[in-house]
C-alpha cells in the first residue's frame, strides 16, 4: 500500500493543495511498516490534477490535515482512500498510527 503525505519543511502541511512536496510511503501491510519512503515535490496546486497524478504515483491513501470537498470527491473517484484532520506534524508517525489503527484525528481544517 501507498501513502501520500503533503509536506511543507518536513512536517503535514495545514492544507493538502498548497504544500511543497509529498511524502510517500510504501507499507508492507503484513508487517505493517515502512518499506520505503520518498519525498518528492508538488507539481502546484491545479484544480483536479493532484488526484489523478497520485494516482499515477501508485498511492492508495491521502493523510492531510486539511483538503477541500471536491479534492477527497476526486480522490475517491479514483479509489483513493483519504483521511483528513490530522493532528500531528509528523508524516511516517501519521502513516505508522494510522496502520496501526492509532491515528488521532480532528476536524478538517479546510473550509472549502
Amino acid at each position: 500500500m501507498r501513502f501520500a503525505v503533503p509536506i511543507v519543511e518536513n512536517k503535514v502541511a495545514a492544507h493538502f493543495g498548497h504544500c511543497s512536496h509529498f511524502a510517500l510511503f510504501d507499507v508492507d501491510e503484513a508487517t505493517k511498516a515502512i518499506v520505503k519512503r520518498e519525498i518528492i515535490p508538488s507539481p502546484g496546486h491545479q484544480p483536479g490534477f493532484l488526484p489523478a497524478w497520485l494516482a499515477e504515483e501508485g498511492v492508495s491513501a491521502v493523510i492531510a490535515s486539511g483538503m477541500g470537498s471536491r479534492a477527497q470527491a476526486l480522490f475517491n473517484e479514483s479509489r483513493i482512500e483519504v483521511v483528513v484532520g490530522v493532528l500531528g506534524d509528523d508524516p511516517e508517525k501519521a502513516v505508522l498510527d494510522y496502520i496501526k489503527g492509532e491515528l488521532a484525528t480532528g476536524d478538517n481544517i479546510c473550509d472549502h
